[in-house]
């Protein structure tokens, strides 16, 4: 093993069985420098492409005096964790493969959260499988089948365990909080999502993981799973944007820069750059679309798919006809500076 892909040294809690409900890694990396991957691989006796690891206290202090003259930071890590009652596990991965636990599931989900890769760059493919259901709530995750003995036990405390919800991935910011952002409903950010440095995400915006945006944008609509928002774009209240979880086959949506989605619309086609969704319009690959030219003519119909990805597209729909139409439009979709400042 010469290379390594990603690593990271976490922290999560199990079940009754020592199965692994979560991880949180404080300081993910990845393609990390070889000083850094060697003293991991040296110190756990990594002797495979990809590996979930339980280090024991004893490799932990080994790994820090290895990676105390490379990376502090890695370092102050392995130390901090040699005294933590909870599960510790240390993940590495020599190549860019799917995650086969869950461990190593999480590892990707927060190289994604932490902007280390950008959503459709690290391979998610059998995470589903990875990843166990789990009651997410006030004391932590709880395995499913011990929850009702757990609440029980709380209720004769006059405690209350409340469950926020059942899901195989937990909200973002109960393990990535990402600098120069504004999340209104955290609850609607799942940990996997990408935010981008000044991104506002307001009551009714949500992120699925392995999507997101990539700079300055406003979020009111769902940017559904697999799906990318480019800079200074605009998704209006309760827009949609079709992932490839919700059928959008192997289709990659994405929304370009500057453009906007106006409230109650969605997309089914990759938009380009500066382009805009009328309010309440839905496009899909198969919508017939009749282009128009610069006297508002006719020109010729077309499908959606046809337009995928083109700039400087206006789509709207005749108020007297009903048919779907497309015009030029060079105007810019220019957001509000003070509204979505984020420092």
């Amino acid at each position: 093993m010469t290379q390594v892909y990603a690593l990271g040294l976490g922290i999560g809690h199990q079940n009754s069985n020592g199965d692994w409900l979560d991880t949180f890694f404080a300081l993910p990396l990845v393609n990390p420098e070889n000083a850094t991957a060697q003293a991991f691989i040296k110190a756990l006796n990594v002797n495979a492409e990809q590996g979930t690891y339980i280090p024991s206290s004893t490799q932990l202090a080994a790994l820090a005096d290895a990676l105390e003259g490379n990376n502090s930071e890695q370092a102050a890590l392995a130390r901090q964790l040699q005294d933590s009652q909870a599960p510790i596990v240390a993940v590495v991965l020599s190549e860019n493969n799917g995650p086969k636990t869950v461990p190593e599931a999480y590892l990707k989900l927060h190289l994604l959260s932490h902007r280390l890769v950008k959503p459709h760059e690290t391979s998610l493919e059998g995470i589903f499988a990875s990843l166990p259901n789990v009651a997410w709530t006030n004391q932590g995750p709880i395995d499913l089948t011990e929850l009702p003995a757990k609440q029980l036990a709380a209720r004769l405390k006059g405690q209350v365990i409340s469950v926020d919800s059942v899901d195989k991935f937990p909200k973002m910011t109960d393990y990535v909080v990402p600098s120069g952002v504004r999340i209104a409903d955290t609850a609607r950010v799942r940990l996997g999502a990408h935010i981008g440095q000044g991104t506002t995400i307001m009551h009714e915006g949500f992120v699925n993981f392995n999507a997101g945006t990539l700079g300055v944008s406003m979020v009111e609509g769902r940017i559904s799973a697999g799906v990318i928002v480019g800079e200074g774009s605009d998704l209006g209240g309760g827009c949609s944007t079709m992932g490839t979880l919700s059928g959008g086959g192997n289709i990659v949506i994405s929304v370009g820069k500057e453009s906007l989605i106006g409230a109650n619309a969605g997309i089914g086609i990759p938009l380009g750059d500066r382009c805009t969704v009328e309010s309440g319009l839905y496009i899909t690959a198969g919508t017939k679309v009749i282009l128009l030219d610069d006297s508002n003519q006719p020109v010729k119909e077309v499908k959606a798919r046809d337009l995928a990805s083109k700039a400087d597209l206006l789509f709207r729909r005749n108020s007297l006809t009903g048919a779907v139409e497309c015009k030029t439009n060079k105007t810019a979709i220019a957001l509000n500076e003070e509204l979505h400042a984020n420092n």
